[in-house]
């Protein structure tokens, strides 16, 4: 049976048709706007997954599903599209009787100190983390009420090759590519939780072949040897050969 991936352009998705064929040999059918084939035996669906029929196209015959979309970094399009992309997710999945892996992220928890478990209460600080926690309690209510047989991987900020789209990313490790000062916001003495991209990937495809992983929500495994931002800048400066002098922002 073929396993789907929804937002299959972005680097979490790239990452996950690797591992998903090169750990379990898994027929997979790339899905959005413009698919690109990461192994030569992909299948290529173009789709918009704020459609609610194309989405339901996109699943036919397959029996798992990966939805590793993201939107832009702009809270109006999160407001107003997220939860059009989870219903037409969801309703794709119980109409084909397809199994979801959502890929999830940690902006619903709580802003505190705190060490954060699956069953951490959602306390979402503004509204980004407003829209997750509606969306993750969307896709539970569907798992709880037995419509949907899913399972949720939640990841904290992720830093990696390729077009890894993050903040981590961004503020740091192009800047310093770039031959530019990285940033980092507030202060850089924090003990930051990171996940390498491919790491996360893995792992989410190892959670979608796993039988009893589904009815859960998982944390997807981070490094114990958590860095301050200083320590991550002065990591990838010295890959690159750069200074490691970096700007703190408000």
């Amino acid at each position: 049976m073929t396993h789907v991936i929804l937002g299959a352009t972005g680097q979490i998705g790239t990452e996950l048709a690797k591992w998903l064929h090169k750990d379990h040999g898994k027929r997979i059918r790339l899905v959005s706007r413009s698919p690109r084939q990461v192994n030569n035996c992909d299948e290529l669906f173009a789709a918009d997954l704020l459609d609610p029929a194309q989405t339901l196209n996109a699943l036919q015959g397959a029996s798992a599903a990966y939805l590793t979309a993201g939107l832009p970094m702009d809270t109006q399009r999160w407001v107003q599209q997220w939860p059009i992309l989870m219903d037409n997710a969801i309703n794709a999945c119980k109409t084909h009787g397809t199994k979801l892996v959502f890929f999830d992220n940690t902006y619903m928890y709580p802003q505190t100190n705190a060490t954060q478990t699956e069953d951490t209460g959602f306390q979402p600080h503004g509204e980004k983390g407003r829209i997750r926690a509606q969306i993750a309690n969307t896709l539970l209510a569907a798992m709880r009420r037995g419509e949907i047989e899913a399972l949720i991987c939640r990841a904290p900020e992720f830093y990696g090759p390729g077009l890894t789209q993050s903040i981590s990313n961004t503020t740091i490790i192009e800047k310093l590519k770039a031959g530019k000062t990285p940033v980092v916001f507030l202060r850089n003495d924090t003990l930051r939780t990171l996940i390498y991209t491919p790491d996360a990937s893995r792992a989410m495809a190892l959670l979608g072949n796993t039988p009893d992983a589904f009815g859960q929500t998982w944390h997807l495994p981070c490094d114990d040897n958590r860095p301050t931002y200083r320590q991550f800048v002065e990591l990838a400066a010295r890959e690159f050969s750069v200074s490691p002098h970096h700007r703190i922002v408000k």
